[in-house]
């Protein structure tokens, strides 16, 4: 059974992280969703981070350096919002999680602001997209696209809400294959004629 480790942290944009852990787990994915302080100390507790929209979500478990290993995962997935992306994406223990999941050849998916963790992790120059508010920051690193998801190797990234659907099914797809991607994705009877 494929794995995803689903990061998180007040000011997570809420849409981005439940719809694709939603997804997930309806494909047979096993989700963890891993707290970020946003002191960056593992030992911080509190019971639920706050999202972006004020909707309390509880978690898994607290973001620790060391904790998900590459070998133990097949995915790591970062989330959007605006506050949430900045606690995560200048975390240098997610920046390094982040370098070695790809380095194993592993899947990592970034959605909205969540995109900005590419720059401060400081991959390679590569094809990537997010949301418009942060584009400025990243065009002079990255092959900037507006497509609403962008598959470079083993990175994955989206712009937004409106796109979360098809981000987390093609997360599905790269993990569980296409058939299982049109199996999640038929009883979610979206309209007909959606492009995804």
């Amino acid at each position: 059974m494929p794995s995803a480790v689903i990061l998180l942290a007040d000011g997570t944009e809420e849409m981005e992280f439940t719809i694709t852990y939603d997804t997930l787990v309806r494909a047979g994915v096993a989700c963890c969703s891993a707290f970020v302080p946003a002191g960056g100390n593992g030992s911080e507790k509190q019971e639920y981070a706050t999202g972006s929209r004020g909707i309390r979500i509880m978690y898994d478990k607290v973001f620790e350096e060391g904790q998900f290993p590459p070998a133990s995962y097949d995915a790591l997935v970062i989330p959007g919002g605006a506050k949430g992306a900045e606690i995560m994406s200048t975390n240098t223990a997610v920046q390094s999680l982040v370098r070695d999941f790809l380095a194993q050849d592993k899947i990592v998916g970034m959605i909205c602001a969540g995109s900005l963790t590419a720059l401060s992790a400081k991959l390679a120059r590569q094809p990537l997209t997010s949301h418009p508010s942060v584009k400025a920051q990243l065009d002079n690193d990255f092959d900037y696209s507006e497509a609403p998801v962008v598959i470079s190797n083993k990175l994955v990234t989206s712009r937004g809400p409106g796109t979360t659907f098809p981000f987390a099914l093609t997360l599905v797809e790269l993990l569980c294959g296409a058939d299982k991607r049109a199996e999640v994705r038929a009883p979610m009877v979206f309209p007909p004629d959606t492009p995804f």
